[in-house]
């Protein structure tokens, strides 16, 4: 009974633990000086690349922006805008679109690959004509947050999320496939549990034999 009373006293301990917030899943938006990635420090609807500039767009789940994910993949202007050919009036921007991880992906959604794009736009043109230029659909909401670039993700938008919901999300699908993570707390606490009693049963069977 002892055995029975701690187990279900572990397990209402767990389930009454609060949720550990992972972030909020997000695109972010940078800028390349040299070859180092920094956070923006405008949006990409105000922001004004000038010709030969690189920005970067990273869809990720991040605490802030420092913890916030960077852009992978090549990032040289020249290699990105290699066969575009400057024309007078207008500027090139190099744009690299990463669509992140899968750990990071809404559920049942897949990130496409990471790309590169050369955005060949009106020399007064945003960060976001750039954009729009060479990924849409994009999507913002109402407070033009970038929700989704070329389709992705395909609902959501800036939201918070936490460690449970991402264990949620990435559990076992029908099809067999695993998640991106391991056994939620729920199910290392039931193996707890059995382990426990199953202990606690051999024990009492011992001692009615003695």
């Amino acid at each position: 009974m002892a055995v029975a009373a701690f187990v279900a006293a572990l397990l209402g301990v767990l389930a009454a633990a609060p949720s550990q917030a992972a972030g909020y899943r997000y695109w972010s938006f940078w800028d390349r000086d040299g070859d180092t990635w920094t956070y923006a420090s405008q949006g990409p609807g105000t922001a004004r690349p000038e010709d030969g500039d690189v920005q970067g767009f990273r869809f990720s789940v991040s605490e802030n922006s420092k913890e916030a994910a960077k852009p992978r993949g090549p990032a040289d202007f020249k290699k990105i805008c290699a066969s575009t050919p400057a024309e007078d009036g207008r500027k090139r921007v190099g744009l690299v679109i990463d669509f992140g991880l899968p750990k990071d992906a809404p559920h049942d959604e897949n990130p496409p690959a990471p790309r590169t794009a050369c955005a060949q736009v009106a020399e007064d043109a945003t960060s976001a004509d750039a954009l729009a230029s060479v990924a849409k659909p994009l999507r913002y909401d109402s407070k033009a947050l970038l929700c989704a670039i070329d389709g992705y993700p395909r609902s959501g938008c800036g939201e918070q999320v936490s460690h449970d919901s991402l264990n949620t999300e990435r559990q076992p699908k029908a099809d067999g496939g695993e998640g991106d993570r391991g056994p939620s707390v729920g199910l290392i606490a039931g193996a707890v549990a059995v382990a426990l009693l199953g202990g606690a049963a051999f024990w009492q069977a011992r001692r009615r034999r003695g």
